[in-house]
């Protein structure tokens, strides 16, 4: 199921291929240079979206070999040279994505693993948790009261003598 973001997206994307492509034959028309930024200029893109759709590249590459001489220009040791660095560019955001997805995936994997054990929280052992909090607690409660029961008794005798001598005194 296609969201109407994901359609738009999708469509944009299509757009941009068509002006893509629609710039390489301009260019082959008109003997412009085939190259990545020039052609990439030519239909508003950046370069970045050819190198992440190879398919349009390759025909970029494929063209350019095939087509006569640009005005009697060749491919530029600069040109070569900017490719090659936004390729070496585009790899090191690769690997940086690929580690931090091996990262996430080796994390998700520990937990799995550790829940199937037995040995991580299962709900089961947080529920027991929380009732041995309780009786804790309960126990604590009952502790007290027993304290201030036994300094009651502690006390009763010597209120009891107290009473006695008092009523000695009277009869």
């Amino acid at each position: 199921m296609t969201t109407p973001m994901g359609a738009g997206r999708h469509a944009g994307t299509e757009r941009r291929r068509t002006r893509v492509q629609d710039a390489i034959t301009t260019a082959i028309r008109d003997g412009t240079p085939l190259t990545t930024p020039a052609i990439a200029r030519a239909a508003g893109v950046d370069r970045t979206f050819l190198y992440r759709h190879r398919d349009l590249l390759d025909h970029l590459h494929t063209t350019s070999r095939s087509a006569a001489p640009f005005g009697g220009a060749d491919v530029t040791t600069a040109s070569l040279r900017a490719d090659l660095a936004n390729a070496n560019a585009r790899a090191a955001r690769l690997a940086a994505r690929v580690t931090q997805l091996e990262e996430a995936l080796s994390r998700r994997l520990g937990e799995k693993a550790w829940a199937e054990s037995g040995l991580g929280d299962s709900a089961g052992v947080a529920e027991l948790k929380t009732t041995i909090t309780h009786l804790e607690q309960h126990n604590a409660e009952l502790a007290r009261q027993m304290e201030e029961r036994e300094a009651e008794l502690e006390a009763a005798p010597a209120a009891n003598r107290q009473l006695t001598r008092a009523l000695n005194h009277q009869g």
